[in-house]
């Protein structure tokens, strides 16, 4: 009877310890660049249990555990997973906005945001923040993903835009200010409903009263406020109340930031008590445009069909059949000179970029956004390819809160990883194929 107990126990102990090791990967021989900017690691060794990192290392200092799971990554980058802070999943491309907005919200929740979140997935993006999407539909789809019922993206949601008054047919996911009363009620319900962030748009139509409840009422309820950074009133007020991080350079067609602007948006960068100003410029849509308009079989790509219906996925086609004809980009060939030059102006003045796309605008899709924001970055721009990939990785998980659980390649955090095949450092744009996703530990490719 005792042999046979022992027996029972050692069985137990060996499937126990079976099922313990199949849950452990290790990712072996990749170069590492972990998201805190120093120099790679050559021959890494990343061991992941569950859905953690339990160990980073290299192949004479890190040894696998036996009946891991090993992922080859020899002759690959291995980052962490991307991401993009300015998306919108309720939209996917579509050239009218109106049309988009008064059709498709029935199909937001279950079809639409859903197919967004995964197209981001498995273009390396594991954690984006929305920006501007109906209240019910924004929590519902986070969660989901969240609790794993639907793969995805990690979202951090921030409901409807907040701003002086809703443009007609859109009262659903914004959300007009009256008053100062009416502004601090509106925050109150978002932090209620549990969003992650409040989204200002057009905040120089405010008084700056109704701005400033606004702002302190997020600022009360744990939430950071993003807002729009279009025109320089908007950059002015923004910056007197304190909003966290401005969004977009390209709307204007000015050649540069008025030197009054400037000189606030240095002072600001200078209060290192507040710290880092941050600013997602949001670029590549409109500096691509032109490209895109004279070389449109880049559309055809069909990424962006994922998880879309094909009657959808028609109706997006027909929309931009005529890139050239598009009202939204008839501004673009004079705002295009200006990016460059108000991105130099920000990072002189001491700010720190975010990478965010306004992915989903039209033509501009989930499953591409990111890589060419980088790529605009990098090859246009002459930014530093690992500043790039920081922007991408470690700031905006500091920007979130999130920093002890995502961002860096760290014992202890969520295993989101990515790698290509290839020096991503020389050549950023091989993330527009990411050879291997992982998130919270699970393998999608």
């Amino acid at each position: 009877m005792q042999r046979i107990q022992h027996i029972i126990l050692l069985c137990l102990v060996t499937i126990l310890s079976f099922s313990q090791e199949s849950n452990t990967k290790a990712l072996v021989g990749g170069t590492l660049i972990d998201g805190f900017g120093a120099d790679p690691i050559k021959n890494s060794v990343i061991i992941i249990e569950g859905d953690k990192i339990k160990a980073v290392g290299t192949v004479s200092t890190l040894k696998v555990p036996a009946g891991a799971k090993i992922i080859s990554t020899e002759g690959m980058s291995v980052l962490p997973g991307l991401w993009d802070m300015h998306v919108h999943t309720m939209i996917n491309g579509h050239a009218d906005y109106s049309y988009w907005d008064k059709t498709y919200p029935p199909l937001f929740k279950d079809v639409i945001m859903p197919a967004s979140a995964y197209q981001l997935l498995m273009a390396g993006v594991t954690s984006a923040r929305d920006l501007g999407a109906p209240l019910e539909e924004s929590i519902a789809v986070r969660d989901a993903i969240n609790k794993g019922e639907i793969p995805g993206t990690t979202l951090y949601v921030s409901g409807p835009f907040i701003q002086h008054k809703a443009y007609p047919g859109t009262e659903a996911f914004r959300w007009g200010v009256s008053g100062v009363e009416d502004g601090k009620r509106k925050v109150r319900k978002l932090a209620k409903a549990g969003v992650d962030v409040i989204k200002l748009i057009d905040q120089d139509q405010m008084t700056l009263a109704e701005l400033k409840a606004v702002v302190d009422e997020a600022h009360a309820n744990n939430l950071k406020v993003v807002a729009h950074g279009h025109r320089p009133e908007e950059i002015r007020l923004g910056l007197k109340v304190g909003v966290d991080c401005f969004e977009h350079t390209g709307l204007s067609s000015a050649p540069k930031y008025p030197d009054d602007v400037m000189e606030m948006i240095t002072e600001r960068t200078a209060q290192m008590n507040k710290g880092p100003l941050f600013w997602c410029p949001t670029v590549e849509g409109l500096y691509n445009y032109e490209y895109l308009r004279d070389n449109p079989e880049k559309l055809d790509d069909d990424s962006w069909h994922l998880g879309l219906p094909d009657s959808i996925v028609a109706d997006i086609k027909k929309s931009i059949a005529h890139p050239n004809r598009l009202p939204y980009f008839q501004l673009t060939p004079s705002r295009k000179p200006t990016l460059q030059t108000k991105i130099e102006q920000l990072l002189d003045a001491g700010v720190v970029l975010l990478v965010g796309t306004d992915s989903g605008i039209p033509m501009k899709f989930h499953s591409q956004s990111t890589w060419n924001e980088l790529d605009v970055w990098v090859n246009e721009f002459g930014i530093d390819p690992m500043y790039a990939i920081r922007a991408a990785t470690y700031w905006p998980s500091v920007w979130m809160g999130v920093s002890d659980e995502v961002g860096t390649i760290t014992p202890g955090k969520y295993a989101d990883i990515i790698a290509v095949n290839g020096d991503v450092l020389r050549y950023i744009s091989l993330l527009q194929d990411v050879d291997l996703i992982i998130k919270r530990g699970k393998q999608y490719k």
